[in-house]
């Protein structure tokens, strides 16, 4: 029984460590999605005159839009990983319940699937970054007139 408790942890440790990522990745959304509703409020308000800011505002949605699909890649990839966890314990549980080999076999696969699904939406939240400092540096262009490095 121990052992069986044992290795339903290594699942549910995941699904823990990913909730976490989730939860960084849904507080990016929301920013994200402010950013984006604060940027076309600014843009409605500008007078006709003022051309420097209003194409640093449309410069900037396109690439917020861009980061908003990132952002959401991210966050169904995490998803789908913590239900490849889920049933990764369910596995476990059946196939100690039942005595299968098989079933060994399977949840093996289905740790192996929520693992690759947790490494490809990291390379997405990684691509997000990048692409936020790239619209910071719009911004500051837009500004001050001047990148970051």
């Amino acid at each position: 029984m121990i052992e069986l408790i044992q290795a339903m942890l290594a699942p549910a440790i995941m699904i823990s460590a990913t909730g976490l990522l989730l939860l960084g990745m849904n507080n990016k959304y929301s920013l994200v999605i402010s950013r984006i509703r604060t940027l076309n409020v600014e843009f409605r308000s500008l007078e006709e005159g003022n051309v420097n800011r209003r194409n640093c505002i449309l410069k900037q949605l396109p690439h917020l839009r861009n980061r908003m699909r990132l952002i959401k890649n991210t966050v169904w990839l995490y998803t789908i990983s913590i239900g490849f966890f889920i049933f990764t314990m369910l596995g476990i549980g059946l196939s100690n319940y039942f005595h299968s080999d098989f079933m060994q076999d399977i949840s093996v696969i289905l740790f192996t699937t929520g693992m690759l699904s947790l490494l490809s939406g990291v390379f997405y939240a990684a691509h997000e970054v990048r692409l936020g400092y790239k619209i910071l540096n719009i911004e500051l262009a837009g500004s001050i007139g001047e990148e970051m490095d």
